[in-house]
């Protein structure tokens, strides 16, 4: 009796822990999954390589080039003024790249962001591109 109860314990959290969609990690995740790679690939471009297994296809993409200088930081000074420099100006440069699983009938099941440069506040710049998220 006591064999039972625990295989059948174990059988029902072996089944609970499967689900073949899980929550939307971020917000390219959630914009894309389940959307048409067409319409991802006509928006961004194409992607570098592809590898096929199976009924999938595993696309490898990167875009979102972009130069953004940030400007020179100064701590506030007397009378509103300008005080000493705490940091340099500097150039980012931008890209993003994540890796799109497509089912056989073209539809983008997962993307996963691969490279990407995240801010101190807002969202990080693969969000701010692929998912249309301007920083506030």
């Amino acid at each position: 009796m006591n064999f039972r109860l625990m295989t059948v314990a174990a059988l029902a959290l072996a089944l609970a822990g499967c689900t073949t969609v899980g929550p939307a990690r971020n917000a390219v995740e959630a914009r894309w999954s389940g959307q048409p790679a067409g319409v991802f690939f006509a928006a961004f471009g194409p992607p570098q390589s592809d590898i096929s297994s199976g009924d999938t296809t595993v696309y490898s993409w990167k875009g979102g080039y972009k130069k953004r200088t940030i400007p020179a930081q100064f701590a506030e000074g007397a009378n509103g003024k300008k005080g000493k420099k705490i940091a340099a100006a500097r150039t980012e440069f931008l890209s993003c790249s994540v890796q799109l699983s497509v089912s056989s009938d073209y539809v983008i099941r997962s993307i996963k962001v691969l490279g990407d440069v995240k801010k101190s506040s807002g969202p990080s710049w693969c969000e701010e591109f692929l998912a249309g998220q301007k920083a506030s």
